[in-house]
């Protein structure tokens, strides 16, 4: 009976038909695990390449994950007073896609076949079921992912050894998933649903991903060049004088139709001028990204920043040139120390989620505080967290209309200030240059929230922690201490 169960959770189980049906894919629905490059030709490599990827066709693993949410599906019909007959066609089904590499996943001890020591894994989360009824005009939301960011709403659909650096290995595998993500948007899938057969349309959102991957997807250049951002045309020179305003004006499509003004350069321009006028886009965009910010990588990144101001107060660098490297070289060690002394924070090699947000609080500044000689320079560090700390909730929250609607309305003024801090006090570091996300956290949070409801609903959480998940069935212990059993 397990095996009956475990049968019916894994995709490849349920019946299921698409009108009209899918273009390029094969009509049969019981489908399995397939290896992810199934039709490649094989070539002689440095590794076997039937070994690299492993994945499930897209829409048996959407109908399966359909499947699991049978019951709070016809729980909701019947809690939206819908008669539940009346409701076999008009489903649409908001997906969102993501997508993250993770480096080192060598087998500590196992004999398996040479592949690269990096994975990427590809996953989608259902974030919402509505309807509309035959003859009604609105929709209603007859299901919503309570935890849109927990591991266990995010269904892995492909597991790669791939290197997400690798841009051609990682594009030639994923290009089967984006072929039948697009054939699936023309299409409807009928599946039944409480006794009756269903249709179902599907919308996908690509916002699980980090920056790095949204810049090899759309075909931007990575992530130090002067293009800053990947929602706005912004030059890293202007987003440092110009913090706040700015509007998200890039896309999918508006990206391919630069790549091809660059591939062709229509009006014989330099590098220089062609460069300006496609703003950064050099290479073709291989899958469409929903544009957002990713929270979770919001939160690192201006922890990061957070922990190099730290640095230079702690170093008075506002009144120096130039200093030494081991003058900086002291001043971290002594924030280091601070920060273990009193807050228990161990220093970390690259600035995690768990300790940017410990980063982040009002007591780890007052403890750095302890170390910065001037009153004046103490107090502009407390009123930006402060600040920062009235901000981060609306981006953090999978529904900040409900969870901090005064922080939400206050954002756009919290920015303006927290920009202002910056260009005037701590001009030092900010003359010419921002880092990305926290041009990003300053100018485009307001816009997209007012799109999409919500930022933090939408970031990579998911599938990052199920990557702990990964590790774990590769019996690979990678990040713990080195215990003997």
């Amino acid at each position: 009976s397990l095996r009956a169960a475990e049968k019916e959770l894994l995709p490849g189980f349920h019946e299921f038909e698409w009108q009209p049906a899918l273009k390029n894919v094969s009509t049969s629905c019981s489908v399995g695990i397939i290896n992810g490059v199934s039709g490649w030709a094989s070539s002689v490599d440095d590794f076997p390449a039937d070994t690299i990827t492993r994945r499930f066709r897209y829409d048996v693993a959407l109908v399966s994950a359909l499947k699991d949410l049978e019951e709070d599906i016809m729980e909701g019909l019947s809690e939206s007073g819908m008669e539940d007959s009346a409701c076999t066609s008009g489903f649409s089904v908001m997906i969102k896609e993501s997508c993250d590499g993770m480096g080192d996943v060598s087998e500590k001890h196992g004999g398996g076949p040479a592949v690269p020591e990096k994975a990427v894994r590809f996953s989608f989360t259902i974030m919402s079921i509505s309807v509309l009824a035959d003859e009604e005009e609105k929709e209603v939301t007859i299901f919503t992912e309570p935890k849109p960011n927990s591991e266990l709403s995010c269904k892995p659909l492909c597991l790669m050894f791939v290197d997400e650096s690798d841009h051609e290995t990682l594009t030639a595998v994923l290009g089967p998933i984006v072929a039948e993500r697009n054939a699936m948007k023309e299409s409807r899938l009928i599946v039944s649903m409480g006794g009756l057969p269903r249709s179902f349309r599907f919308h996908f959102r690509g916002t699980g991903y980090d920056e790095k991957m949204v810049r090899e997807m759309e075909g931007l250049e990575a992530s130090g060049s002067t293009y800053v951002c990947t929602l706005c045309d912004s030059t890293r020179a202007e987003a440092s004088q110009n913090m706040v305003l700015h509007s998200v004006t890039r896309s999918h499509e508006e990206n391919l139709d630069r790549y091809e003004i660059w591939r062709t350069n229509p009006f014989s321009e330099s590098v220089d001028e062609l460069r300006d006028r496609v703003k950064g886009v050099s290479a073709k965009p291989f899958m469409e990204t929903h544009l957002t910010l990713d929270a979770l990588h919001c939160d690192i990144g201006n922890a990061t920043e957070f922990y190099k101001i730290f640095q230079d107060e702690i170093g008075e660098v506002y009144k120096k040139v130039n200093p030494s490297r081991e003058e900086r070289r002291s001043w971290r060690a002594a924030l280091d120390k601070q920060l273990r002394k009193k807050l228990k924070l161990r220093p970390v090699m690259r600035m995690n989620g768990n300790y940017a947000r410990r980063l982040m609080t009002q007591e780890a500044v007052e403890v750095v505080c302890e170390l910065v000689p001037s009153e004046e320079r103490r107090e502009a560090l407390r009123e930006l967290i402060r600040i920062y700390l009235q901000m981060k909730p609306v981006w953090r929250a999978s529904c900040p209309a409900k969870e901090c609607p005064d922080q939400l309305c206050r954002y756009s003024f919290n920015s303006q200030r927290f920009a202002d801090i910056l260009s005037s006090t701590f001009k030092y570091r900010y003359d010419g240059k921002i880092t990305n996300y926290l041009h990003k956290t300053l100018a485009h949070v307001p816009e997209i929230i007012e799109r999409d409801g919500s930022i933090g609903a939408w970031a990579s959480e998911g599938n990052e922690s199920a990557n702990k998940l990964f590790r774990r069935f590769r019996k690979m212990n990678a990040r713990q201490s080195k215990a003997f059993e």
